[in-house]
């Protein structure tokens, strides 16, 4: 009776996925995500939905990335993501770079941005790095209200700034269903960089600076170097959503998208997806972005109803208050969030009926 997963060699033990099983739910997770834009082609909302989730599970991966895996917290996310919005819109409609090679490029400078606000990270820990990632919230935050990034002058005012329409081979990329192509690409590419990258010594590195730092630099790692590459390819991949949000979100990028809200949110994707897992952060991205649609959905539900009491006087607070009782009832009753209740479920399957 199988009672667990053996390899007998290397490629095994390094193999992506080690059962036929793991790669069957791979195919089908993959040809599900390639005919849900075909089967809600007429369903603009959902489309735009699922963009949202997309974009959000490339951040996440990156958040978690940094606090999952290398155990550095950060509140800095929304200031990332606002580092690679602007600074591909500003590449694109200022220098007229192409939006596709604006992408990497702001990505590349999140990545070197994220680095420089990673130094502090050398002696500061917990709630000291948070606080010093807080603070580059506020500067990121400070400096996009203040300057016009249409004249590239700090004038005190910044006024939004608009991109074109993407084009790719002479075609306008204008809708929910053009751009979904786009975001699932560039995802899938975010989960296989990083699972790769998890599996090399540098992931590892990652590991064992979260586990205990002192005891990984006694066994000659460098937590210098290890936190700064940490910070620079989670911003990296914070860079590339924000990049992708700035073509994607109408196509015009504001302050208001990247405060500190938006910091807690994605903090809260991978706390309820699950720390130090890649599928955990797409499963919370998926989860905080359609608990409002859902809120939403309800809040219009009841008012036309005709409910005596107005919902748009109290939907804000309810929305508030979900999104914090749901992060205390998953830290109390599940820490590593929906990622381990899936493998709950997986295990159960598995071992049945035998409760080891």
């Amino acid at each position: 009776m199988e009672s667990g997963i053996y390899h007998t060699t290397y490629q095994q033990d390094m193999a992506f996925r080690h059962t036929p099983i793991q790669y069957g739910r791979l195919i089908l997770v993959l040809v599900l995500a390639l005919a849900f834009p075909l089967v809600f082609r007429g369903n603009d909302y959902y489309l735009l939905l699922a963009n949202q989730c997309l974009v959000a599970a490339i951040g996440a991966i990156g958040l978690n990335l940094l606090v999952g895996y290398t155990g550095q917290i950060s509140l800095g996310q929304g200031a990332f993501l606002a580092v690679g919005a602007y600074t591909a819109g500003t590449v694109t409609s200022n220098f007229g770079v192409p939006w596709f090679a604006a992408i990497p490029i702001a990505a590349l400078f999140t990545a070197v941005i994220g680095a420089m606000f990673g130094i502090p990270s050398l002696r500061l820990k917990g709630l000291y790095l948070a606080i010093a990632t807080l603070a580059a919230q506020q500067i990121v935050e400070w400096f996009v209200t203040h300057f016009n990034f249409n004249k590239l002058t700090l004038s005190g005012e910044s006024g939004a700034l608009t991109l074109p329409t993407p084009r790719l081979f002479g075609l306008k990329l204008s809708t929910n269903f053009d751009f979904y192509w786009v975001i699932l690409i560039c995802l899938i590419l975010t989960v296989v960089a990083v699972s790769n990258l998890l599996r090399t010594r540098y992931g590892r590195a990652f590991r064992a600076i979260r586990d205990h730092d002192i005891a990984a630099e006694v066994m000659g790692i460098d937590p210098f170097r290890t936190k700064l590459l940490a910070f620079g390819v989670s911003s990296f991949f914070v860079g590339l959503a924000g990049a992708l949000m700035a073509n994607y979100n109408a196509r015009i990028v504001t302050w208001e998208s990247f405060t500190v809200d938006v910091s807690i949110t994605y903090l809260a994707m991978i706390i309820i997806g699950g720390l130090g897992s890649v599928s955990g952060s797409i499963y919370g991205a998926i989860f905080m972005t359609m608990l409002p649609a859902l809120l939403n959905s309800l809040g219009d539900t009841l008012q036309g109803s005709g409910a005596s009491i107005s919902v748009s006087q109290w939907l804000p607070y309810l929305k508030e208050g979900v999104f914090g009782l749901v992060i205390v009832l998953f830290l109390i009753f599940e820490p590593q969030g929906i990622a381990k209740l899936w493998r709950n479920v997986k295990d159960y399957f598995r071992l049945w009926p035998f409760s080891y």
